[in-house]
């Protein structure tokens, strides 16, 4: 029964990573980029729902960890030279992995609307700190003049100007971020985390400290928010303070409820749904004029989703009875 209900979820899942290997090799550029977009922005779906999803953490400032992310790898990059691959992903993730510590270790203290407001204003914090910043472009943003450089002390695996590298290397962070979601949730950490959102009063009682496993996981989730905006600066080769709005912490937000929650494929398809809803009401050739007023459109199209689907898009293919 247990292996039936396995294969029945890992074998689209492995499907679809397939397929998205191979998309590059026959899609035309424009759908290739489209689909190195979305899957940045499944694995910031992915860190959200960690904490939503898995863990019952109403977290309103995701965006700022994306944007950390961002913005560390404009920073790093100097505007004569390409900067190392590895030195700016890992930096890019500890600065994000930092400022949840930060901010994890004062706003866990709080509980429901607190913890939302909180988290709330330490994203707008950075926001502003980005805005107001000169060194960092201030509004105008900063631009990423080079690709980082992968080379490992002088041998090159591989080149990010090279075709379809790049495409491949988020892939491969997908792929990577999605495994070790899975197999963690499944261990020891990940059980205390599913008592935690069910009844963390009695975790406690059974002699859990909830506060360290919550930290813990708010300063993952936020890590893993950071390599998915290094990954969106170094694909766009610019950062602007809007990566941090709470635009786009409500947005990530939508991805996961229009997907699921508490599916790691609801994440996945989430992120996929929303992208393309996005560019569908954006389109001049399908809606014409009435384009322009895309975010009423696709505010609508959310709604009817959350009213028909309750479950998110993932109880279509999903018994109820796993849910």
């Amino acid at each position: 029964m247990f292996e039936t209900g396995f294969l029945r979820k890992a074998v689209p899942v492995a499907l679809a990573f397939i397929l998205l290997a191979l998309w590059p090799l026959w899609a035309p550029p424009f759908y290739a980029e489209l689909a190195m977009k979305i899957m940045i922005l499944a694995i910031f779906a992915l860190s959200l729902e960690l904490l939503v999803g898995q863990t019952g953490l109403v977290c309103f400032g995701q965006a700022a960890f994306f944007g950390i992310g961002a913005y560390a790898a404009a920073v790093l990059t100097p505007q004569s030279e390409a900067a190392s691959l590895w030195l700016t992903a890992a930096a890019a993730v500890a600065a994000a992995g930092g400022y949840a510590l930060l901010v994890g270790a004062l706003s866990l203290r709080t509980k429901g609307v607190y913890f939302i407001m909180i988290t709330l204003a330490f994203a707008q914090m950075a926001f502003f700190v980005a805005h107001d910043t000169n060194w960092v472009g201030g509004s105008d943003g900063i631009y990423l003049y080079f690709k980082p450089d992968a080379s490992i002390f002088g041998w090159k695996p591989f080149d990010l100007d090279q075709g379809h590298t790049l495409y491949w290397l988020v892939w491969a962070c997908l792929l990577g971020v999605a495994a070790f979601w899975s197999v963690m949730l499944r261990s020891r950490f990940g059980r205390a985390l599913a008592g935690i959102k069910v009844n963390e009063q009695r975790m406690r009682a059974a002699g859990f400290a909830t506060y360290p496993y919550k930290l813990a996981v708010f300063v993952f989730s936020a890590m893993l928010a950071g390599l998915a905006g290094y990954l969106f600066a170094v694909k766009d080769g610019v950062v602007n303070p809007e990566l941090m709005s709470w635009h786009q912490s409500g947005a990530v937000l939508i991805m996961i409820i229009l997907g699921g929650l508490g599916h790691l494929r609801g994440a996945l398809i989430g992120a996929l749904a929303f992208t393309l809803l996005q560019e569908l009401f954006q389109s001049q050739a399908v809606f014409g004029p009435f384009a322009k007023h895309w975010q009423l459109m696709l505010g609508l199209a959310i709604i009817a989703f959350v009213a028909l689907l309750p479950r998110g898009l993932i109880g279509l293919v999903t018994p109820k009875e796993g849910a």
